[in-house]
């Protein structure tokens, strides 16, 4: 288990539903800003339409979904 995040380290965000963005966009900001960097996304589902894939690709995070709508 994870118990401190040390500057370099390095992570992939994982969720169910890629939507909007948002939640990812934070959990990116929330390991940028204690010092890691995040490597790729990945989603269970992904909503094409609301274009969360495209603000997070902006800002150079590569997005791998299972299922889009």
């Amino acid at each position: 288990m994870l118990t401190q995040v040390e500057s370099g380290d390095n992570f992939v965000i994982v969720d169910d539903l890629l939507a909007t963005g948002g939640t990812a966009l934070a959990t990116l900001k929330l390991a940028e800003d204690l010092g890691g960097h995040v490597l790729a996304s990945a989603f269970l589902i992904e909503l094409e339409k609301l274009e969360g894939r495209k603000k997070l690709e902006e800002k150079g995070i590569k997005v791998i979904s299972i299922l889009t709508y």
